[in-house]
């Protein structure tokens, strides 16, 4: 079996890991257990690029209890943790091509790799790895069937791909479900990102002002954990409508530029690229700490900030101070890249619990039915969200009302008013 992790010594360390967080994650645990009864992924190779964490090791233990023959390699450089990794190579026999820290060429070297293996479904965070797919290795494109995408960064870029009618085969947009993007996208980030930012710092939030760059449903859930730590909260947003929200949600709302002024620290989170650019650097005050939690390492124009200063030193582990010409300090965490993934540990398990719920029944779905469906994004299926949350919903000993025969005849008619 080839593989590339930075040390299969490690293993022990990473099983116990994997361990800890199935207990957190019981409807994965539920859609495994069908799995390996039904094998309703037999004979198909998933090559997924996902962050290598030990929510995902539990994703990738589903997909071969299903069958499947799973490869996995890493959705960004900083993410993987080796542990993990060693973990899955050696307990479990599943091919993994990721190294925490690894360059940009590794990184790629490793896309390929998992590419090598001739993978039906892709499983996507970011479109790394479908758009190298496009791009680079379209000798693999016979092998796929379709694939699934994680994140609001490559459901942007791979409809993008459809519109333009570049895209080559269907794609479920996993981050579309209600289930991924209310509860990972909101809770998980939110959390996860102050997490980074602490165990990065060790600063005090109370009293701070907090800037977040975005009020997507990431930047939403960030917000409310910011505030809730006793910060005051200020949104950067370009659109009308959430920046509408954001003030109804009782947050300060104001461009960029005014907020960098006056702020401690700086969250981008956007999906876009150079949310903080040097304008922004220009005018932030001497100590301001920037962050990154959207996907991909643009959103902080690095070049811009490296060209305002004389100097730079790591001063923490993933804490680099930036000297500015005129004397202050600029503190840039984790390189700009995901503060949530690399200076911590990423999400929860019990919120990733359902993200990868969703990642394993579009599998299921695209092995099934993917050969009659066009060269498109498509929502996954209420059915599977509402099953999902069901699932979610009965592991916490919760239960609902049903509708009567009374009710659904009244929701279903027009004759009845008042």
């Amino acid at each position: 079996m080839e593989f590339d992790v930075k040390d299969p010594a490690l293993a022990a360390k990473g099983k116990l890991k994997i361990e800890w967080a199935e207990r957190q994650m019981s409807v994965l645990r539920q859609i495994r257990a069908r799995f390996e009864k039904e094998k309703p992924l037999a004979g198909v190779t998933i090559g997924a690029c996902l962050h290598v964490t030990t929510e995902t090791a539990n994703l990738m233990l589903t997909l071969k209890a299903g069958g499947a023959n799973a490869v996995l390699c890493a959705s960004n450089p900083l993410s993987t943790q080796d542990e993990v990794a060693a973990s899955l190579v050696k307990d479990y026999e599943i091919p993994v091509f990721a190294i925490k820290g690894e360059d940009s060429k590794t990184y790629y070297q490793h896309i390929n790799q998992a590419l090598d293996m001739k993978p039906n479904i892709t499983m996507d965070d970011g479109a790394d790895l479908i758009s190298t797919l496009h791009s680079d290795r379209k000798d693999m494109l016979e092998h796929v069937i379709g694939g699934t995408e994680e994140t609001t960064t490559g459901v942007i870029r791979l409809k993008s791909m459809a519109a333009q009618g570049v895209l080559l085969f269907p794609v479920i947009a996993v981050n579309d479900a209600f289930t991924k993007h209310f509860f990972d996208n909101r809770y998980g980030t939110g959390q996860s990102t102050i997490d980074g930012i602490l165990r990065a710092t060790n600063i005090l939030l109370a009293g701070k002002n907090f800037v977040v760059g975005g009020y997507g449903w990431c930047g939403r859930g960030l917000a409310m954990r910011a505030e809730g730590m006793g910060a005051n909260v200020i949104i950067t947003e370009v659109d009308p409508l959430k920046a509408l929200e954001a003030v109804m949600d009782g947050y300060r709302v104001m461009p960029m530029v005014e907020a960098a002024e006056i702020a401690d620290i700086i969250v981008t989170i956007t999906g876009d690229m150079h949310v903080l650019d040097a304008a922004h650097f220009n005018v932030m005050k001497d100590g301001c700490i920037v962050a990154n939690s959207g996907h991909f390492n643009v959103e902080i124009n690095i070049d811009a900030l490296k060209e305002q200063s004389n100097g730079v030193r790591t001063i923490r582990d993933f804490v680099e101070e930036y000297s500015m010409n005129d004397g202050r300090k600029i503190f840039l965490l984790a390189e700009g890249r995901l503060v949530n993934l690399a200076a911590a540990e990423g999400h929860p398990a019990s919120v990733m619990d359902m993200s990868f719920a969703n990642q394993a029944l579009a599998a299921e779905l695209m092995h099934k039915e993917g050969k009659t469906f066009e060269r498109k994004v498509y929502s996954v299926p209420e059915e599977i969200d509402k099953e999902i949350a069901r699932l979610k919903l009965a592991s916490m000993d919760t239960h609902i009302d049903v509708l009567t025969a009374e009710q659904e005849k009244y929701l279903a008619s027009w004759e009845m008013g008042t």
